[in-house]
């Protein structure tokens, strides 16, 4: 991971001490061999632009706006995603912190070298983690919604044909062998036609 987009809002930047004592994440991801852009957080456009090139991105933002910057880069692209923790970022009151919010890991003004390393070596493991739980996530979601056809199909054969949900489970399989179709596409046709007739 050698390359980072920080993403800013420009009301974050209304210290000028701020950046004279360096506390930027830029400076720091800079010093330490990283290759960094800026966007600012106003301009959607340019910051989608940006993110094409980045390994990661870093969220120089209140807590309170993660959830949307989240939420439009997951959109794009995902990438491992970490929150700038620093005196302005982290100023919300503590149910900001309490919404679901898809973090990889936080960067601080004070971390060294070694700390900025390993903390952006687990955000990418962490974001590996979060992508694959996200496809398991939804690969259950559409086998339990394939189920809930087969079962609402099952339930009107074994109604109409006067059989077990067994027999009936094995005449929807043979018919969709027959047809060569998936099951719950003729699971999915039967029930909306049974719905077609029923109205």
């Amino acid at each position: 991971m050698r390359s980072l987009l920080v993403i800013r809002m420009e009301n974050i930047i209304s210290d000028p001490n701020q950046a004279a004592s360096g506390l930027f994440p830029e400076m720091m991801l800079e010093e330490n061999g990283y290759q960094v852009q800026v966007a600012d957080g106003d301009s959607s456009a340019r910051v989608l632009r940006l993110l094409g090139a980045a390994d990661a991105a870093v969220l120089d933002l209140p807590i309170e706006e993660i959830p949307e910057w989240e939420k439009l880069l997951s959109q794009s692209r995902p990438i491992p995603l970490l929150w700038w923790c620093s005196q302005q970022t982290a100023s919300s009151s503590a149910e900001a912190c309490e919404t679901e919010i898809a973090i990889d890991g936080i960067l601080t003004p004070s971390m060294r070298d070694r700390e900025l390393h390993w903390a952006l070596h687990f955000a990418a493991k962490q974001c590996m983690e979060r992508q694959q739980w996200a496809s398991e996530r939804k690969q259950l979601q559409s086998r339990l919604e394939e189920r809930k056809w087969i079962d609402m199909a099952k339930g009107i054969l074994a109604d109409m044909k006067n059989i077990s949900e067994a027999e009936a489970y094995d005449l929807l399989r043979k018919k969709a062998m027959n047809e060569r179709k998936r099951m719950v596409d003729v699971a999915t046709a039967i029930v909306k036609a049974h719905q077609l007739l029923q109205s």
